[in-house]
């Protein structure tokens, strides 16, 4: 589904300057002016870039007006975590400072850990969204299995409570102020349309170069593999190790999906749920002959 471009003078030429779109007040719009109204809320924002990566931060300055905000974020880099959880060892949660932006928690543990911790010990208040980003690097087709980014909104979706996961394309110069005025406006979007509970949107925002995205596609996720190698090396101890060198699909391969939305230049926006079985196939497994008794 492709929703038009919002009114706006960066739709008629996304290949203008990047400097000029720089220069651009934080306060106009990335799309235009067209504003959702919505009420004061509380949200809890996490990542798995880790509490002092510049896209949560960025992210926390687009938001901070919406309301009372807290930060839950991992202390490191989890990046390719997935939905792991800490269940072996504890866990330490400190509060920080981040360049006199905002005070959070940072958690030696993973994106989903920071979510589930924050639900149930370190908020006062139950969160009426969880924005998990901005990341650094698109999670797109399968990534969205990889990516602690997506798991910790899936885990805010979980507890019932909207969420949405952020994301921005690799690049040269990695823009996030103005991926953070990008997510803003979608935020005010998403909040305006009231989503149900546990309601939680992927959104990849495309390399920011070339100017601003074009708008705005609603679509699926690419299921296609990624383009994994492996470079075998030696260590200085003589060991054989292997570092996993992957790269996504071409521009192409799957028409009309979140891969394809992000190379022309929109932002993909797909909705997510986290049942996975595959209910068609449910009733002809249950036809297969399978072992009436066991021992």
């Amino acid at each position: 589904m492709i929703l038009p471009a919002l009114p706006g003078p960066q739709n008629a030429d996304r290949a203008g300057s990047a400097d000029s779109d720089t220069r651009r007040p934080a306060e106009q719009a990335p799309f235009g002016s067209a504003r959702a109204i919505i009420p004061r809320m509380r949200i809890l924002l996490t990542n798995d870039d880790g509490i002092l990566a510049p896209g949560i931060e960025a992210l926390y300055q687009a938001l901070a007006d919406l309301g009372e905000l807290e930060v839950v974020a991992p202390e490191t880099s989890q990046s390719a975590i997935g939905h792991a959880i800490s269940v072996l060892t504890p866990m330490t949660a400190r509060r920080v400072r981040v360049k006199d932006v905002f005070e959070g928690w940072s958690v030696d543990g993973r994106p989903a850990d920071c979510v589930k911790l924050a639900m149930l010990e370190l908020l006062k208040w139950r969160p009426d969204f969880v924005v998990s980003g901005i990341n650094a690097g698109v999670n797109t087709g399968i990534n969205i299995l990889y990516s602690g980014t997506v798991a910790g909104a899936a885990e805010g979706a979980f507890f019932g409570v909207p969420s949405m996961a952020v994301s921005l394309e690799l690049s040269d110069q990695l823009d996030f102020r103005r991926a953070g005025q990008i997510t803003r406006q979608v935020f005010e979007c998403y909040a305006a349309a009231q989503p149900p509970p546990g309601t939680c949107l992927n959104v990849n925002i495309p390399a920011l170069n070339a100017g601003w995205p074009k708008g705005i596609r609603v679509c699926p996720q690419g299921v296609v593999p990624m383009n994994d190698a492996y470079q075998k090396q030696t260590d200085p101890h003589g060991h054989v190790i292997y570092w996993l060198n992957g790269t996504l699909p071409e521009s192409g391969c799957c028409p009309d999906s979140d891969l394809d939305t992000v190379a022309e230049g929109y932002v993909a926006i797909t909705p997510l749920k986290f049942d996975v079985t595959d209910r068609e196939l449910l009733p002809k497994v249950a036809d297969w002959r399978w072992p009436e008794r066991f021992g």
